[in-house]
């Protein structure tokens, strides 16, 4: 019997062969899919070192995958080599300075206490900020540089809400009322008497405090409000001001390390604190928001989660 023209048994081998083919083309196919997957493995994980590819052995596409994810580890190895270098010269520029800033400051208050002509008392003054506003971008620094290399670590546990606001009430209260604003703390009306988030206290209230920091410093007249808003699943401090504002193109810039605005460059600061703030606060497992107009304040919203989802990813 024939099937146009072909006798069963070519027609049966030919099938027989094409699903050979296919069969075997599908393994092949599995064992490429396989090979990349266990080399991305590698790369997530950072142990991928394989530099010696066998064409024989090796598809072209596993090849160039291969030399790609070499090249990738080798200038992820060369990065990290260059921010080793910045933080260990960081440290050692906070361990070389730190005493020749504190014996200026201590001169400096000592030099206040003699009979000085005005403009000689003038002269220690403007020496003494500067030294402090050096001594504040050492520190600073310090910080950025110890939280990007996981050196400082937050601990978020269940902690009062309204006792870390309280601690930080006390911390900034006195720097508005010599400002001549009003600081006010707003808890909620209706909640229970204690609103428990999970957080570290030590560098939230560092977080937060550098935002309130900010707001008294942008803030001419008028006040600075905080004020505590519980949800489902987060825990809101928000820090309000009537101060100059944040242009609205300027907002998802502001969190950027060394980020300034030319609006404030008359101001003192290096553009740290923002940045701080969010690398702790996202530790944590929280975010923050911003909401802003020229000339009619600020509100920053830091979301605390209620529920412990914290993971250390470092």
């Amino acid at each position: 019997m024939k099937i146009n023209g072909f006798s069963i048994p070519f027609v049966l081998i030919i099938i027989s062969l094409s699903i050979f083919v296919i069969l075997l083309y599908r393994r092949h196919t599995i064992k490429i899919l396989n090979s990349l997957n266990r080399m991305l493995d590698r790369a997530i994980e950072g142990n991928f070192n394989e530099t010696i590819f066998d064409e024989t052995r090796y598809s072209a596409v596993e090849c160039k995958m291969g030399k790609y994810l070499s090249a990738s580890q080798i200038s992820a190895h060369k990065v990290e080599a260059e921010r080793n270098k910045i933080r260990a010269l960081i440290a050692d520029i906070s361990h070389q300075t730190k005493t020749p800033i504190s014996n200026i400051l201590l001169y400096g208050e000592l030099l206040k206490e003699q009979n000085l002509s005005s403009d000689s008392a003038s002269c220690v003054e403007a020496m003494n900020e500067q030294a402090q506003k050096l001594q504040f971008l050492i520190a600073a620094l310090v910080k950025m540089s110890r939280l990007e290399a996981g050196i400082i670590k937050v601990h978020p546990i269940q902690s009062d809400v309204k006792d870390m606001i309280e601690k930080i009430r006390t911390q900034y209260y006195q720097i508005a009322i010599e400002k001549g604003l009003d600081f006010l703390c707003v808890a909620p009306l209706i909640s229970p008497q204690r609103l428990i988030a999970f957080f570290d206290e030590k560098w939230t209230i560092e977080a937060i405090g550098n935002i309130v920091d900010n707001a008294i410093k942008y803030t001419n007249q008028g006040s600075i409000t905080l004020r505590i808003k519980p949800y489902e699943m987060f825990c809101c401090i928000e820090i309000a001001d009537t101060g100059m504002g944040i242009a609205e193109e300027e907002q998802a810039q502001i969190f950027a390390r060394f980020y300034r605005s030319k609006r404030v460059s008359q101001k003192s600061g290096v553009g740290i604190g923002l940045y701080l703030a969010r690398e702790i606060i996202m530790e944590e497992g929280g975010y923050i928001k911003v909401q802003s107009k020229l000339g009619e304040g600020s509100v920053f919203s830091v979301y605390l989660p209620v529920l412990f989802h914290y993971t250390d990813n470092r």
